[in-house]
C-alpha cells in the first residue's frame, strides 16, 4: 500500500519519516521548489514562517512536556532541532536554514519516500489513505477541494510574522546581552533598554504607524491570541507592552545591575549570530512604518532589515464537527489531516500532529484500526481538543488544561505541573515500548 501525504512542512514531513521508517511506501508531494505559497521563500521542506524558537524545554511548560513526549517517539523535527539549536534560553530555537536542510536531506534521502514536486488540487485523484497536511497557507485550488469535502465554510484567521535584522547594522553600545533571570547561558539574548520617555514615543509611534490594507475576504480576520500583532498589543493599554513582550522583569544590567521601565529582546537567527529577530513583534505594519518604528529602539537607529514584519492567512478546519481523535474525517476515513490546518497552533504541536497521525495509519495497516495515545499525555491531549465540540473552536497551544488533572491535590503549581509531566512522560515511555518506537 502505498500513502499519499500532501504537504513537507512539519506536520507532512514526520507522517512521511514514521510510516516510511515503518517499511510502508509514501508519496510526499509539495509544491516547492517550483512554486511558493504567500509566506513560503526557503525551497526546503520544513520552513519555519514565523520565529525560529519552539518555545519553552522546560517540564513546567505544556510544549516542554510535548517536546519529551515526542522525543522519547523519535520524532524527525526534534531530531533535526537538537541538531540545529541556538542558544535561546530557557527555550529551544533553531537555525531555520539548517534546520529546514536537516529535514530535507533526510526525507530526500530515504528509501521509502517518493517526493513528488506538484501542486495537487484534487486529492481524490488518489486511491486509498491521504494526508492533507498542506498546513496554514495551503493553495487556493486545495483550500476549494478542503472546504467542498468537509461541507463547512472555510475558516480562518492572521498569524503574524516577526521581523529580522541584520547583527553589523545593531549599535551593540546601547544593548547588553542576558536572559531573564539568568535562564539558558544567561546571555543568550540581545537586550534593548528603554528609559519611561523613549518607550511612551515608541509606543505612540506604534499606534498610529499606517498598516498593511486588507483585502476583502481578509476583513472579518480573526487574530490568534498567542501570536497577537505588536500594534496590536500596544493598543491594548499603555502598560500592555511592558506586562508582554517588552516586559522588563528579571533583566539587569550585567555589569551595572540597572533595571530599566521596558526592553526589546532580540534573539539569534543563525548559529553565527549574523542576524537577529525582534521577539514578540509580529506586524501588519507597513515595510516603511517598520522601518521608521522599530527604528526608535535604542541599538537600532541605522538597523537593516533582512526581513520585515508581515501578516499571512492561517487556514484552519472546524475540526470537532470533521475529525475525529485519530485527526480522519467522519464521513470519509480514508481522509486524514495533520498539523495547523487541524487547529493545532505551533511548530511543535503541527509536528506532533504528524508523528500522531503517522502511527495511527501505520495501525490500520498492521491492525486495521488505529490506536489511540495514552489518556495522560501531552498528544492525547491534542487529540482531544481537535474532537471535542466545546463551542466556538480556535486553535490552540498545547496547555496543560488538555492534560487530566492529578488525583492528588498538589498546591504549588511548578510542583503540580512536574508530577503531571512526569506521569505523561511515564505513559508514553511504556507506549512507545509496546509500539518498538
Amino acid at each position: 500500500m502505498k500513502i499519499h501525504v500532501i504537504g513537507a512542512g512539519l506536520a507532512g514531513s514526520e507522517v512521511a519519516y514514521f510510516l516510511a521508517n515503518r517499511g510502508v511506501k509514501v508519496k510526499l508531494y509539495d509544491i516547492k521548489p517550483k512554486k511558493f505559497t504567500e509566506g513560503h521563500k526557503n525551497p526546503l521542506f520544513g520552513e519555519l514562517l514565523c520565529s525560529n524558537s519552539l518555545r519553552g524545554d522546560s517540564l513546567v511548560n505544556a510544549v516542554g512536556l510535548l517536546k519529551a513526549e515526542i522525543r522519547l517517539l523519535n520524532s524527525l523535527i526534534m531530531d533535526c532541532a537538537e541538531k540545529t539549536k541556538v542558544p535561546a534560553g530557557g527555550a529551544l530555537a533553531v537555525d531555520r536554514n539548517l534546520f529546514a536542510e536537516c529535514i530535507t536531506e533526510k526525507l530526500s534521502n530515504h528509501p521509502n519516500i517518493e517526493i513528488v514536486c506538484r501542486e495537487v488540487e484534487n486529492p481524490d485523484e488518489f486511491e486509498g489513505i491521504k494526508v492533507i497536511a498542506a498546513g496554514p497557507l495551503a493553495t487556493e485550488n486545495l483550500t476549494k477541494w478542503i472546504v467542498e469535502k468537509t461541507g463547512q465554510d472555510n475558516l480562518f484567521f492572521f498569524d503574524a510574522i516577526a521581523p529580522v535584522v541584520d547583527a553589523e547594522t545593531i549599535d551593540f553600545s546601547k544593548t547588553f546581552f542576558a536572559s531573564r533571570y539568568g535562564k539558558g547561558d544567561g546571555a543568550d539574548y540581545l537586550n534593548c533598554p528603554m528609559n519611561k520617555e523613549q518607550y511612551l514615543n515608541f509606543r505612540e509611534n506604534l499606534v498610529n504607524a499606517e498598516t498593511v490594507k486588507l483585502r476583502d475576504f481578509e476583513k472579518n480576520k480573526k487574530l490568534f491570541e498567542g501570536c497577537l500583532p505588536i500594534e496590536e498589543i500596544a493598543k491594548r493599554g499603555e502598560d500592555a507592552l511592558r506586562f508582554g513582550p517588552l516586559k522588563p522583569v528579571g533583566l539587569k544590567h550585567p555589569e551595572t545591575g540597572e533595571e530599566f521601565y521596558a526592553v526589546v529582546q532580540l534573539r539569534k537567527e543563525d548559529k553565527e549570530g549574523r542576524f537577529y529577530n525582534l521577539v514578540g513583534f509580529q506586524t501588519h505594519l507597513t515595510y516603511p512604518e517598520q522601518k521608521r518604528v522599530f527604528r526608535l529602539i535604542p541599538g537600532l537607529e541605522s538597523a537593516r532589515f533582512e526581513r520585515f514584519g508581515r501578516m499571512h492567512r492561517n487556514t484552519y478546519i472546524n475540526s470537532p464537527k470533521i475529525l475525529d481523535k485519530f485527526f480522519r474525517m467522519k464521513t470519509n476515513p480514508e481522509i486524514f489531516f495533520a498539523g495547523q490546518i487541524t487547529g493545532v497552533e505551533g511548530y511543535v504541536e503541527s509536528a506532533a500532529s504528524g508523528l500522531m497521525v503517522g502511527f495511527f495509519v501505520w495501525n490500520i495497516i498492521e491492525k486495521g484500526e488505529p490506536v489511540p495515545f495514552p489518556e495522560f499525555s501531552a498528544l492525547n491531549g491534542l487529540s482531544r481538543h481537535i474532537s471535542t465540540n466545546t463551542g466556538i473552536f480556535q486553535p490552540t497551544n498545547i496547555t496543560f488544561s488538555l492534560i487530566p488533572s492529578l488525583n492528588e491535590k498538589v498546591r504549588n503549581r511548578r510542583e503540580r505541573r512536574l508530577r503531571i509531566s512526569q506521569k505523561c512522560l511515564n505513559e508514553i515511555e511504556k507506549f512507545a515500548k509496546q509500539f518498538n518506537f
